[in-house]
C-alpha cells in the first residue's frame, strides 16, 4: 500500500505562515485530520470548533459524497473540501477568493495528494459556473456577505435579501443538492439584521419562499446540544426556538436542498 510521503521542513513551515496569517476570516476553520500535526492550531494560539466534524456528519445523512463531484464555495482552509474527498468524492472543486486561504488549501492539497483543484477567486454568482454541473455544492455562510466580500457594494440591506435568495437559485440548474448556512446579520455586522427578530423561524421562512421554484427543501438541522456534546437534528416544533445559550453560531439551520431543476 502506497501512502504520500511527509513533505519537507520548508513545506510544513509554509503552511504554517499561511495558516498564521491574520485576515477577515482567518483561523475559521478547524484543520482537518491529516494536518492536526502540522498545523496545530493550539501552538498558533488558535484552538477552536464551529462544529465542522458535526456539521458534515450531518450532510452525510442526507447525501451521499461517494461518488459524487462537489463543489465548496467560500472554501476557507479547506475543512470541508477535504472532508468531502474523505468521504468518496469524485472530484472537488475549492472557490476561495482570499489569497492566503487559497495558496494555503492548494500548498495543502498538493503536498499531501489530494485530488481537491482550488480556484483564487470570488464566485460572482453571474457567470457560467466553471466545472458545472455538480452533483454537491456547499454554501457554508457564504450568502450573507454579499456587498462585502463579493457584489455590488452599493446594496441596502433590502437588496441584499433579495440578492441572497438570487444567488442562492443561480445553483438550481448546475447542482443536484445543495448545502446552505447563513448568519444571521448582513456582514456579520450585529447592527445590520437580515430578520427582524433574529429568529431561526424568519430565517426557514425567507428560504421557504424564495426557493420554492427552484429547491426541495429535503431537510433542515438544528444544533442541539446533550451532556456537552453537540449534534445536529433535524427541524422540529420543540429545537425551532433560538436557544441563546448556544451562541450566534449554532443557532444557525443548515439547510439540504435539492433541485427542481436539474
Amino acid at each position: 500500500m502506497s501512502t504520500t510521503p511527509r513533505p519537507s521542513a520548508l513545506a510544513i513551515d509554509r503552511l504554517r505562515e499561511l495558516y498564521a496569517r491574520a485576515t477577515k476570516h482567518s483561523h475559521y476553520q478547524i484543520m482537518p485530520g491529516f494536518l492536526e500535526d502540522v498545523v496545530d492550531p493550539e501552538t498558533l494560539n488558535k484552538k477552536f470548533s464551529r462544529y465542522e466534524a458535526e456539521r458534515m456528519e450531518y450532510f452525510q445523512k442526507h447525501v451521499a459524497f461517494a461518488g459524487a463531484k462537489v463543489l465548496d464555495v467560500g472554501a476557507n482552509t479547506g475543512y470541508f473540501a477535504f472532508a468531502s474527498s474523505q468521504a468518496g468524492a469524485l472530484e472537488v472543486v475549492a472557490f476561495e477568493g482570499n489569497e492566503a486561504h487559497a495558496e494555503f488549501l492548494g500548498t495543502a492539497a498538493e503536498l499531501y495528494g489530494k485530488k481537491v483543484k482550488v480556484v483564487n477567486e470570488y464566485l460572482d454568482f453571474r457567470s457560467p459556473l466553471q466545472g458545472s454541473p455538480y452533483d454537491i455544492v456547499l454554501l457554508l455562510n457564504v450568502l450573507h456577505h454579499v456587498g462585502d466580500d463579493f457584489g455590488d457594494r452599493d446594496l441596502g440591506i433590502e437588496q441584499a435579501r433579495k440578492e441572497i435568495i438570487s444567488n442562492l437559485n443561480y445553483f438550481a440548474d448546475k447542482t443536484r443538492y445543495l448545502i446552505l448556512q447563513i448568519g444571521f446579520s448582513w456582514k456579520t455586522n450585529y447592527d445590520l439584521p437580515l430578520f427582524k427578530n433574529g429568529t431561526k423561524a424568519e430565517m426557514i421562512e425567507m428560504f421557504r419562499n424564495g426557493v420554492a421554484e427552484n429547491w426541495e427543501i429535503k431537510a433542515i438541522g438544528i444544533a442541539r446540544e446533550v451532556e456537552g456534546s453537540t449534534s445536529y437534528q433535524e427541524l422540529s416544533e420543540n429545537n425551532i426556538a433560538r436557544e441563546d445559550h448556544l451562541g450566534e453560531f449554532r443557532n444557525r439551520p443548515v439547510f439540504i436542498l435539492k433541485s427542481l431543476r436539474n
